[in-house]
């Protein structure tokens, strides 16, 4: 398979649905005069249609920056994917993912970081 039809392939693979992590999610970020990954949890409920909401107003999470800023309930820090990989599933106790496939999808965010960090490409969370 060449480089270009596998990005077609997890194209089409990132399009399926999927069930949101009841324990939260993450904000990944760099921090790159500490030579850190930043992951900041926030919580979250899931509403009857499946959707993230803010728990305490109910209101539908979005991705946009037009809602007021919240704030996160946990932030972790490592100077590599392993590390901070390492930190949100075995040092945090208990761990704030609930769900494989978000730890598998973390663990892919985590080592993209990584690399942008070593190289100084910017960092976009997919």
């Amino acid at each position: 398979m060449t480089p270009s039809q596998r990005r077609r392939h997890d194209d089409a693979l990132s399009e399926r649905s999927i069930s949101l992590d009841p324990g939260g999610y993450f904000v990944i970020s760099l921090d790159r005069e500490a030579g850190e990954i930043i992951a900041d949890h926030y919580s979250n409920s899931i509403n009857d249609a499946g959707l993230a909401t803010d728990p305490d107003s109910g209101e539908v999470l979005t991705c946009s920056t037009s809602t007021a800023p919240r704030q996160p309930i946990a932030r972790y820090r490592g100077v590599s994917a392993k590390a901070l990989g390492m930190a949100l599933t075995e040092t945090a106790k208990p761990s704030p993912m609930t769900c494989l496939d978000h730890a598998l999808y973390l663990g892919r965010e985590l080592q993209k970081a990584e690399r942008c960090l070593e190289d100084g490409s910017p960092y976009i969370q997919d």
